[in-house]
């Protein structure tokens, strides 16, 4: 197979070396990166995660405004490491009987070494990105949209729909995002430009409140990004809400709902959006898939102290 060559002949090696790779993942039988399973009423579907590997955060970009004594308290309290968060990565797969649905598509090969394991991932699991029938992105950061095309700039998953909220797709493509992005940022715009081009033919906008898909309503979770939606899934004893980046760590999130993140586009509102968020997560005990969670992101919220904590499933 000739990957030097350019043109229809290449691109089409390329997709064989792909489908083939997958085929021999499958026939590997090699551990899966899964979460818990949790299955729908009256058997009419299932909801997992699959990993996409993790990230390498210094504490230092995930809590810039935070006092070093008290951010020193903290990580001896909760006995977090010197070096950095290794937040997991979770995309969420959603099974209904007619409908094979990811949410978010992870980081992509471009990203980070630790992350964009995602397709992998699905091999090991069974699923070959041809059979997503849809992509819901809670949001467009790197580790959530850039894993829409590969290597060669192709989109990976060839017969899906691509949801996004017209809020996030605004922001994006603005011009002014790119003018006002710090420096050290401008490739997330540059980033999600370029993958929002690639799938424009299939995208389908949505707003707040709207069902985005049968059983799946969005909800508004903006501070992370502008746009940034939680989705509701209905259809289990309790509802179940994917809560993306709007709750993004086990135990800050939860501990200290209130600090700023540095991740955060309008820090001050991601910290009141988290706070409504878990206090109503907690008041209804709903389950949460949190994309960067441990243990595949799925538990839920109980009201400790002043704040919070994550009980895992699984």
């Amino acid at each position: 197979m000739d990957w030097t060559g350019t043109g229809g002949r290449a691109g089409a090696s390329r997709r064989d070396f792909h489908r083939l790779a997958i085929r021999t993942l499958l026939a590997a039988g090699a551990a899966v990166a899964l979460g818990p399973r949790l299955a729908l009423a009256g058997g009419e579907g299932t909801v997992r995660t699959v990993s996409d590997g993790h990230l390498q955060l210094p504490l230092n970009f995930v809590l810039p405004d935070i006092p070093q004594a008290e951010l020193a308290d903290f990580r001896r309290e909760f006995d977090l490491p010197q070096d950095g968060l290794r937040p997991e990565c979770n995309v969420t797969l959603l099974r209904l009987p007619d409908r094979l649905v990811l949410f978010d598509a992870g980081a992509g090969p471009n990203f980070m070494p630790t992350a964009g394991k995602l397709p992998d991932n699905l091999a090991k699991a069974g699923v070959d990105p041809a059979d997503i029938t849809d992509v819901v992105f809670t949001h467009a950061h790197p580790d959530h949209i850039w894993g829409v095309t590969d290597d060669f700039d192709e989109v990976v998953f060839p017969n899906a729909t691509f949801r996004i909220s017209q809020a996030e797709w605004d922001f994006w493509r603005a011009e002014e995002t790119l003018a006002s992005m710090p420096d050290e940022r401008k490739a997330f715009v540059v980033g999600a430009r370029g993958r929002l081009d690639a799938i424009e033919p299939r995208v389908a906008l949505f707003k707040a409140g709207e069902e985005v898909l049968p059983q799946v309503e969005a909800f508004d979770t903006a501070g992370h990004t502008p746009g940034h939606m939680a989705f509701v899934v209905h259809g289990l004893d309790n509802p179940l809400m994917v809560v993306g980046d709007a709750v993004s760590n086990d135990p800050i999130s939860f501990a200290r709902p209130d600090w700023h993140w540095g991740a955060d586009h309008d820090p001050a509102r991601g910290a009141a959006t988290r706070r409504r968020l878990l206090d109503r997560l907690a008041g209804d005990r709903a389950r949460l898939i949190g994309f960067h969670l441990p243990g595949g992101g799925i538990g839920r919220a109980e009201r400790q102290g002043g704040g919070y904590r994550f009980v895992r499933e699984g």
